[in-house]
């Protein structure tokens, strides 16, 4: 099927840096292909600001495939744009239409502070991450085939749906609270799955919440928006895994 063109209105979050006041700018564009990536789309922005010697938006994005997650927009009030199951970067411009009017901001939490325009700073989440700390293996002086260590497959499903997550932020920046318990529970949960997981299963989900804490993230009501919006579908379920973790880990440190 031959291409189509549209021509459309942006609306776009601007901010110099974390310490500026932000506010949205409106641009025009012309003749974007429907086939074109959402990404692709502020690419061609960007080529048309330039060449009318104007700064370009800034917004991240690394592997466009829909793996890493740099890629996070909040686009029509809606993480990663109006599509379900996917990334800013897999969103196609024939969700819209011509003379369309789009909105785009950055993700908004005091988390997650702003770096530049549409960029946004989510290395919280990697300390939460680098809080749980490591895997200990016995390995008696050699290596052992990890699938010598039997696990029943409905576990290992579970902790392989669990570290399909992206840390990408759409859980926190969808959730009213600002909530990051989807994800610290999907990290929580991909180890607490697996035996070789089990060793500093209790330190790793006191230190990882702890971080979560000291980071700022609001408390999860469980209004189930973070799976909705997630690009990889992640469960509610790790969150009560992670719960269970919890409790369990802070009952058996008061004995």
């Amino acid at each position: 099927m031959a291409s189509k063109f549209i021509n459309i209105t942006l609306k776009i979050w601007r901010q110099k840096n974390s310490q500026a006041k932000g506010s949205m700018e409106t641009y025009k564009l012309d003749h974007v292909s429907t086939d074109s990536s959402f990404l692709e789309m502020l690419d061609q922005l960007n080529e048309q600001l330039i060449n009318e010697r104007k700064e370009p938006i800034a917004f991240d994005h690394d592997c466009r495939e829909g793996i890493c997650g740099m890629c996070s927009l909040y686009i029509n009030g809606r993480a990663h744009g109006p599509d379900t199951g996917i990334t800013t970067c897999q969103l196609h411009m024939r969700m819209f239409k011509d003379g369309d009017t789009i909105y785009v901001e950055p993700w908004r939490s005091a988390a997650f502070p702003v770096i530049k325009d549409l960029v946004v700073d989510r290395s919280a989440f990697d300390r939460i991450q680098q809080a749980g700390g490591f895997v200990s293996v016995n390995t008696s002086g050699r290596t052992i085939d990890a699938n010598s260590i039997p696990v029943p497959k409905t576990d290992a499903d579970k902790a392989f749906e669990a570290a399909a997550c992206i840390g990408c932020g759409a859980c926190v920046a969808t959730c009213k609270n600002g909530s990051a318990m989807l994800f610290v529970g999907a990290k929580v949960s991909q180890y607490a799955l697996l035996p070789q997981g089990k060793v500093e299963a209790k330190n790793r989900v006191l230190n990882m919440v702890r971080q979560m804490d000291e980071e700022g993230f609001g408390n999860c009501t469980n209004t189930g928006a973070c799976e909705i919006e997630c690009p990889k579908g992640i469960s509610l379920e790790n969150i009560a895994r992670m719960n269970r973790e919890f409790l369990t880990a802070a009952l058996s440190n008061e004995d």
